[in-house]
């Protein structure tokens, strides 16, 4: 996720260090590749033209803070933007003060509408809410079936429309049929198109009118660059969007829609879809993902995600042995049971501080196989003490678990470089946590 802009942005910030100090010169320099790296990214040519201002404005006028680089100081600075134009907070969904709250949720066809509402109601059913989905797309073929699916898979409830072909009628029965339950939410899966039309448009405003919703959430495809956007636009326009959901975006390695969205919109992100399992739909929080674009991590999320995949017991152990850097493969080889259910590798590993260091760690879902063997093939101390393992050592291992000398190098040696970031992290004190991050630059 945002690989290719993450990249970019390391590259201003080792240029800076190399320079020494910072002046107007290398200043210019750098806000300059800052904004190529944005511009290359498909963020609105408008958000990076005022992002840089504000950032050349602030660095230039910037005191230098005591005992803090000044690259620290550019990191940081670039961090706080980026989670300004993202929308500085999360914020919540609006939830009714009595009854049930219905959510209409809307999007084009193609963008992962319907996966969106399982994802959501499977969310909301592990905040204890109980979830109704219902589906008023009679035109695509196979759609109700499967909301119906993903309802099961959630543990939500879902209403059968038996046969209705009116997308208000139903909206009307679902209505007169929660009257009398107590459910928390009800999230309407609504009609796309391949294009906009104005049937369409029509369509939803009537539901939207019948329904009276208390929010409209939409569903935007990150892959589809600023055209998403534009399509989001005119949803507003025709029936008004209270909120987005970002779907796609374990796939989107420039970003720019997702650094585009809350200026050129003006409507926030609530939640980001980050892989094809139901347990991939995060709440969106803006620092939290300015910190993983820069390589910072994001270990807060990480034991979100920990406890709502593998339950709080596990989870505290997990976030204990990272807060004390001091894993080992006994413990790794404990958590490869649980990726699959966490998502890929390769999105866990984001998360940890110091990432863009760890990508030549295997992250193919497939690859694990091979690493699962070299631990095994490791005795009980060698996975206690990793430092202990020798050349000879390595090459038992290799021989023992099928693979080459240099795949057990490798493992090796971003294990142990993902256990100094964390480190890295984690020794100070809380103020300094910040601090140490800008500091492995």
């Amino acid at each position: 996720m945002f690989d290719s802009l993450g990249d970019k942005f390391n590259n201003v910030f080792r240029y800076i260090r190399g320079t020494g100090k910072m002046s107007e010169k290398n200043i210019d320099e750098a806000v300059r590749s800052v904004k190529m790296a944005l511009l290359e990214a498909d963020v609105d040519y408008k958000v990076v033209k005022d992002f840089v201002a504000d950032v050349k404005k602030r660095v230039i006028g910037q005191e230098v803070t005591k005992n803090i680089l000044p690259e620290q100081q550019f990191v940081k600075i670039i961090h706080e933007e980026l989670t300004e134009i993202m929308g500085k907070s999360n914020i919540d969904l609006t939830c009714a003060n009595i009854g049930t709250t219905y959510l209409m949720v809307v999007g084009i066809q193609g963008s992962g509408k319907t996966t969106a509402c399982g994802k959501l109601a499977f969310l909301l059913q592990s905040q204890k809410k109980k979830v109704l989905l219902v589906s008023t797309d009679i035109r695509r073929p196979a759609a109700i079936t499967q909301l119906k699916i993903l309802a099961k898979k959630a543990n939500a409830s879902f209403f059968d429309p038996e046969g209705e072909k009116d997308p208000c009628k139903i909206v009307k029965n679902v209505s007169e049929y929660v009257r009398h339950k107590d459910y928390d939410y009800v999230i309407f899966d609504t009609a796309g198109r391949l294009e906009l039309d104005e049937p369409l448009m029509k369509e939803l405003t009537q539901i939207k009118i019948i329904l009276k919703p208390h929010e409209i959430l939409f569903v935007a495809d990150s892959m589809m660059g600023q055209s998403a956007l534009k399509v989001a636009r005119s949803f507003d326009e025709n029936i008004g969007v209270d909120g987005v959901i970002l779907n796609k975006l374990d796939g989107d390695t420039r970003g720019g829609v997702a650094l585009s969205v809350k200026k050129v919109l003006g409507k926030p992100i609530k939640f980001m879809g980050l892989g094809e399992k139901l347990v991939d739909l995060e709440v969106f929080h803006p620092e939290r993902l300015a910190s993983r674009i820069l390589g910072m991590g994001d270990v807060v999320s990480l034991v979100e995600k920990a406890k709502k995949t593998v339950g709080d017991k596990e989870a505290e152990y997990f976030e204990k042995k990272i807060r004390k850097a001091n894993l080992d493969f006994d413990d790794f080889l404990r958590q490869l049971q649980y990726i699959k259910k966490m998502g890929s590798l390769k999105d866990i590993l984001a998360m940890l501080p110091g990432a863009n260091k760890l990508k030549n760690i295997p992250t193919d879902d497939k690859q694990m196989v091979h690493v699962e063997a070299m631990i095994l093939s490791m005795t009980p101390y060698e996975r206690q003490h990793p430092h202990m393992i020798n050349p000879s050592r390595r090459k038992r291992i290799a021989k023992g678990s099928g693979c080459e000398v240099n795949q057990v190098n490798r493992l090796l040696k971003q294990f142990e470089t993902m256990k100094k970031m964390m480190k890295k992290v984690t020794q100070g004190k809380s103020k300094d946590i910040m601090k140490n991050m800008m500091s492995r630059f």
